[in-house]
C-alpha cells in the first residue's frame, strides 16, 4: 500500500506544463512536495495565494504564510497575494486547470462527499463546492477504506455531497482509478496489491480489463 506521500507523489504525475492547480486540504497539500523536475505549475491557494511553493524546512516557517489549511509554505519567485473574492473569482471563472481534493466517500458517477459528517464536528465546506463545480478536472487523494476497513469507492454516497458527477480520476493507497460513465475503472495497482484486494475493497462497480500495471512512482 502507498502512504499519503506517495499518494501524492502519484497524483503529481497528473501534473502538466503551464498548469493552474489548486491543492484542498490533507493529503493533496503535499503534492506541493513533489512537482516534477522540467515542467512549470503554479499552484493557487483560496485564500489568496498564487504561486505555492513546497513546505517550508524546520525552523523556517513564517506564520504569515499559510495554504487554505492553515499549514506554513512558502512562495515562488513572481508569488502574487490578493483576497478571497479575486481567489474565488479565478475558480468560478474556470482558471484552474486541476483541483485536487480529499474525500470521505466518492461514488461510482463521480458524486463526491468531503465536508461534513453528520453529528461531528468539522471545520466547513471551505472552498470545495466552487472548486467541484468550476474546476475542469478533479482528482480526489485518499484512502481507499475508512477506519473501520469499510469501502470508501460505493455505489452511492452516503454522507452530504460536495458536486455530483465532478470526479474524473482516484488515487488510493491501493490504486489509480478513472471515474467513467459504467463505474470506476482500474488503471493501476499499487506495489504489491492484488486486483483482489482492491475488488475486494471497493463497493461500487469495478471495471478491470486486461493486465493492470503496477504504479511507477
Amino acid at each position: 500500500m502507498l502512504d499519503k506521500n506517495q499518494i501524492a507523489q502519484r497524483i503529481a504525475k497528473e501534473l502538466k506544463d503551464g498548469y493552474y492547480v489548486n491543492l484542498g486540504i490533507g493529503i493533496p497539500t503535499l503534492v506541493a512536495n513533489f512537482i516534477p523536475e522540467g515542467i512549470t505549475v503554479t499552484l493557487q491557494s483560496e485564500n489568496g495565494l498564487l504561486g505555492m511553493g513546497p513546505f517550508p524546512l524546520a525552523g523556517e516557517e513564517d506564520p504569515d504564510l499559510i495554504n487554505a489549511g492553515k499549514q506554513t509554505i512558502t512562495t515562488l519567485p513572481g508569488s502574487a497575494f490578493f483576497d478571497s473574492a479575486m481567489s474565488f473569482g479565478m475558480i468560478r471563472a474556470g482558471k484552474v486547470d486541476l483541483t485536487v481534493l480529499g474525500a470521505m466517500e466518492v461514488s461510482e458517477n463521480g458524486d463526491i462527499a468531503s465536508w461534513k459528517i453528520p453529528g461531528k464536528m468539522v471545520k466547513g465546506m471551505g472552498g470545495a463546492m466552487d472548486l467541484v463545480a468550476s474546476a475542469k478536472n478533479i482528482t480526489v487523494a485518499m484512502m481507499h477504506t475508512n477506519p473501520k476497513g469499510e469501502s470508501k469507492l460505493l455505489k452511492k454516497c452516503n454522507l452530504p455531497l460536495t458536486g455530483i458527477k465532478c470526479v474524473k480520476k482516484i488515487v488510493t493507497n491501493l490504486a489509480v482509478i478513472e471515474v467513467t460513465e459504467n463505474g470506476f475503472h482500474l488503471l493501476e495497482r499499487a506495489p504489491g496489491v492484488s486486483v483482489e484486494e482492491i475488488q475486494n475493497k471497493t463497493e461500487g462497480n469495478l471495471i478491470i480489463e486486461g493486465e493492470i500495471p503496477e504504479m511507477n512512482l
